[in-house]
C-alpha cells in the first residue's frame, strides 16, 4: 500500500514545482495556493502498483518525484517522470484505466480526485474552470489529432468469427513488418460489425516501434501493438457478424471503406471471415488490395497450415491425456465432442496425438453395432467426435444433443453393454483461449512477411500460405474452405479393433 504523506500548502518547493506545469499555466499565485488543498500526496515503493488496466478510475496524477511504467498487456510502453500527469482523462467522466501504472523505483505522486476538482468549497470555480479548460484543450487537441490520423487508413485488418490462438499474434507481426516498409496499420474494433459502422471510434491504429508510438499515444484508438505477440484471445474481433450476410449492409461497409481511402484491406480469421471478405470485394474497386489470412483452430482452409490448428492439436491432445488417465483410473468410457464442424481436422489429429481409442467426424462411415461390440469387455476407452458428425441428421430429428450424446445414443440403440460408465463431455471452448505455441508463432511471422511482401509487389486477391515450411500464395478463386481428413489417419485414429 501507498504510504500518504502531508502535503505543505505553503511549501515553496511544491509551489515552483506546480507553476511550472502546462496544466497549471493560467493559474495565479492564489489559485495555486487552493489547488494544493485539493491535492494528496502518496509514496510509492519500487514495483507497487497505481492501478490496474481495466480498472475504473476517477483520480488524475503528477508526478513529484520517481519515475513509473505504464505497461499494457504485460508489456512497458512509456516512462512517467517528474512533471508528468496521467490518468487525467478521468477528470471528465468515470472511465476505465487503458493500462496499468507502477512504480518503476521509489516514486512521490501527488493526487487529484475529480470529486475534489469539483468542490467548490476546496476549489473555487473560477480556479476549476480554468483548469478544466486547459484539460479541454489538451484533450480535443487529441480528438482533432484522432480525425485527421483516421482520415486515410493506409492498411486495414479486420478480424471476425470463432477465435482461435494467433489472431492477436499476426495482427502484430503484420504491424511490425508493414511499418518497417513504411506502412500505416489500422484495424477494426469489432470485425465487419465496425466496418459497417464506420466512426472514427470503430477503429484502432497500430503502432509497433515505440518511438513512433510515443509521438502519437495521446490520440485515441492509437495501440502499441508488440505485447500482442504472445497475448492469448483476439483484441480486435466480435462474434460473427449474421447481418453481414445482406448485401446491402455490405454496400454500407464499401462505402465506409472507400471514404476512408483504404488502400490494402486484409482479412483474418476462417472460412467465415474470408466469406466475408471475399464478397465484400465485389463492391470494392479494384485499385484497393485484398487478402486473407486464415487463422482457425480445424484448418478449414485447404492448400495451407492454418495459424491456430498447431495449439489446438497440442491442447486437444492434452486434454485426452487428462481423459485418458481418469477413463483409466474409474474404468469409464468417455465420448468427448471436440472442434470439427466439416472437416474434423481438430478432433482427428487431438485423437491422434493423445492415443485416444477412436476419431468419429462428418466424414466416418462407422457402424455403431461394430463399435458397440468392441466396447463390451474393455476396461476403460475414450472416443473423440467432431461436431459436425451427423448434423444435418440430428437437425432433421430435432436432437437437441450434441455430437458426443449422439453418438452415444447410436451406440445404446445399437446394443451397446459394457461395464465401463459411459460420460459425454461437450465441446470444450477453452481452446480457443489457449497462448499460442511456437509453431504458430512462426507461422504467424511467416504469413506476416509474406503478406508483406505481395503488398509491396501489388498483388491482391490472395492469401499467403505456408506448407512444410514453403511460403507461397492461393488466389481467392482457388482457396478451399472444405479442409476434409485423410481416410488412412481415420484408420489410424482407430484402435478398438485394430
Amino acid at each position: 500500500m501507498p504510504e500518504e504523506i502531508a502535503v505543505d500548502p505553503k511549501s515553496e518547493d511544491l509551489l515552483n514545482f506546480l507553476r511550472s506545469l502546462p496544466l497549471l499555466k493560467s493559474l495565479n499565485q492564489e489559485e495555486i495556493s487552493l489547488f494544493i488543498t485539493a491535492l494528496r500526496r502518496y509514496r510509492y515503493k519500487a514495483g507497487e502498483v497505481v492501478f490496474k488496466e481495466g480498472e475504473i478510475g476517477e483520480s488524475a496524477y503528477i508526478v513529484e518525484q520517481g519515475s513509473l511504467s505504464l505497461d499494457r498487456m504485460g508489456r512497458r510502453i512509456k516512462i512517467f517522470s517528474r512533471g508528468n500527469i496521467f490518468g487525467e482523462i478521468v477528470l471528465f467522466d468515470k472511465q476505465s484505466r487503458t493500462g496499468t501504472v507502477k512504480a518503476i523505483n521509489d516514486s512521490t505522486l501527488l493526487q487529484l480526485n475529480r470529486s475534489d476538482l469539483d468542490d467548490e468549497t476546496t476549489i473555487p470555480l473560477k480556479t476549476a474552470l480554468k483548469i478544466y479548460k486547459e484539460l479541454g484543450r489538451q484533450v480535443t487537441s487529441y480528438f482533432r489529432e484522432e480525425e485527421e490520423l483516421y482520415r486515410e487508413m493506409d492498411v486495414l485488418l479486420v478480424q471476425d468469427g470463432g477465435c482461435a490462438p494467433g489472431y492477436n499474434t499476426v495482427t502484430a507481426f503484420i504491424t511490425q513488418f508493414l511499418e518497417q516498409a513504411g506502412r500505416r496499420i489500422f484495424i477494426a474494433a469489432e470485425g465487419f460489425k465496425s466496418l459497417v459502422s464506420g466512426q472514427t471510434e470503430d477503429f484502432y491504429c497500430l503502432i509497433n516501434d515505440q518511438h513512433i508510438y510515443k509521438s502519437l499515444e495521446h490520440i485515441p484508438g492509437v495501440f502499441f501493438a508488440p505485447p500482442l505477440r504472445d497475448a492469448r484471445g483476439a483484441q480486435f474481433r466480435t462474434e460473427r457478424y449474421r447481418e453481414f450476410m445482406d448485401s446491402e449492409i455490405k454496400k454500407i461497409a464499401a462505402q465506409n471503406i472507400i471514404n476512408r481511402k483504404v488502400k490494402v484491406l486484409v482479412g483474418i480469421g476462417g472460412n467465415g471471415t474470408f466469406a466475408g471478405i471475399k464478397q465484400l470485394g465485389e463492391f470494392l474497386p479494384d485499385t484497393i488490395q485484398l487478402f486473407f489470412i486464415p487463422v482457425t483452430i480445424d484448418s478449414d482452409i485447404f492448400g495451407t497450415e492454418c495459424i491456430g490448428e498447431h495449439t489446438g492439436v497440442e491442447v486437444g491432445a492434452e486434454k485426452i491425456h487428462c481423459y485418458l488417465a481418469d477413463a483409466r483410473t474409474h474404468n469409464r468410457c468417455y465420448i468427448i465432442e471436440m472442434m470439427g464442424a466439416d472437416g474434423g481436422y481438430h478432433a482427428l489429429h487431438s485423437c491422434l496425438g493423445a492415443g485416444a481409442h477412436l476419431a468419429v467426424v462428418a466424414s466416418s462411415q462407422i457402424d455403431p453395432k461394430k463399435v458397440a461390440e468392441a466396447l463390451k469387455d474393455r476396461e476403460y476407452t475414450v472416443i473423440v467426435v467432431a461436431e459436425g458428425y451427423k448434423k444435418e441428421e440430428r437437425k432433421a430429428n430435432n436432437y437437441n444433443g450434441n455430437a458426443a450424446e449422439y453418438f452415444r445414443d447410436e451406440l445404446l440403440a445399437a446394443g451397446l453393454q459394457t461395464r465401463q460408465k459411459i460420460v459425454c463431455e461437450g465441446f470444450s471452448r477453452d481452446i480457443r483461449g489457449a497462448s499460442p505455441n511456437n509453431k504458430d508463432i512462426m507461422l504467424a511471422q511467416q504469413m506476416a512477411r509474406k503478406l508483406t511482401e505481395l503488398i509491396l509487389q501489388g498483388k491482391s486477391h490472395l492469401m499467403p500460405a505456408v506448407l512444410s515450411g514453403r511460403e507461397y500464395a492461393i488466389p481467392f478463386e482457388k482457396i478451399r474452405t472444405d479442409n476434409s481428413v485423410e481416410s488412412d489417419l481415420l484408420g489410424l485414429a482407430n484402435r478398438l479393433w485394430i
